[in-house]
This record gives C-alpha cells, structure tokens and sequence, in this order.
C-alpha cells in the first residue's frame, strides 16, 4: 500500500469511529438488547471498520 492509501483509510477509519460514537451518543439504543448500539465501544468499533472500508474503495490500485 501506498503512503496516500494508508491515509486515506486512516482518515475514513477517524471519522467513521467518530460517527460510530455519534451515533451511540445522539441515537443509541433504549432497551440496551441491540448488539451494535448497546455498548460505546462497540458503536465506535464498528463505524471505525465501515468507515474505513469506505474510505478505502477510493484508493487506486496500481498496475504493473
């Protein structure tokens, strides 16, 4: 990997864990039984992984 993908998918990894917490902040779960939603970590964790799974489909593969 180039030094440009690693910062892409760093950065869509600090803003999709952002938005993981976010979303446990401002929406989260009421009756604490969901499995993402329930937990801060687990919030946080999973937008970190979405996050930088999206961020990383922007990264162009070099051919040879």
């Amino acid at each position: 990997m180039t030094k440009k993908a690693i910062l892409l998918t760093g950065i869509g990894i600090a803003i999709g864990a952002l938005a993981g917490y976010g979303y446990y902040y401002f929406v989260g779960c009421a009756s604490g039984t969901c499995a993402i939603t329930s937990k801060p970590l687990n919030a946080t964790l999973y937008g970190a992984v979405m996050g930088g799974l999206l961020f990383n489909m922007f990264v162009k593969d070099t051919k040879k």
